[in-house]
């Protein structure tokens, strides 16, 4: 039963990670929380975003639509690398999905197809949205992946996940029938998973490349 980390735990444990933070408004206090529950959470899910510009992305994630009230992640990606954090608590990211998915996350062993949406995921999920036109040909820098990477290990680090697999950190479009993010040219769920993984086994500050 992970309790999820307070506003500062998470600012804290996402720059002891190397991750470039940027405060947009007031996250701290931006949530659904009125809406339905907050936790337990059991992992991390990335999104794209099927937008391309940064600031306007931003504030549409930290607002929401019309249709989907805000915040509509807890942080988005930049394709830059910085990491723009936008709610705390709630989010409207996750939707219904696979409850086998989630039990195959909490006790971080291999992933079944998503075929069922019976589960809240929003109440168990952080949830990343990455700046991507989500077309399948627009790149990810790789910035950008890194800090997907940093910023899921950086969670997965502060609530002790990936010490019996590597699952905690899973793709929209392995949770939810139809979902399709994240995608792209310089992006796999695989491969951000076995990087997370080798991160988990550094100290938090390490980098590949020295």
């Amino acid at each position: 039963m992970a309790t999820p980390l307070s506003a500062e735990k998470l600012l804290g444990t996402l720059k002891d990670e190397g991750v470039q933070v940027v405060e947009h408004r007031s996250w701290r206090d931006n949530n659904r929380d009125g809406s339905g529950p907050w936790g337990p959470v059991h992992g991390v899910m990335i999104h794209h975003t099927a937008t391309t510009e940064t600031e306007t992305t931003v504030d549409l994630c930290y607002k929401g639509r019309s249709d989907l009230p805000g915040p509509l992640c807890h942080g988005v990606i930049a394709k830059d690398g910085k990491v723009y954090l936008v709610g705390n608590g709630r989010a409207n990211h996750a939707g219904s999905g696979d409850g086998n998915v989630l039990d195959a996350v909490v006790s971080e062993r291999g992933l079944p197809d998503d075929n069922d949406t019976d589960t809240d995921g929003n109440a168990h999920f952080y949830g990343f949205e990455c700046v991507n036109k989500g077309d399948g040909e627009d790149p990810w820098p790789p910035e950008q992946v890194d800090a997907v990477v940093r910023a899921s290990a950086a969670i997965c680090r502060a609530h002790g996940w990936g010490k019996k697999g590597d699952t905690s950190v899973i793709g929209h479009l392995e949770w939810q029938p139809g979902k399709v993010d994240p995608r792209g040219p310089g992006i796999s769920m695989d491969d951000v998973r076995e990087r997370v993984k080798e991160r988990l086994g550094k100290d938090p500050d390490w980098s590949p490349d020295g």
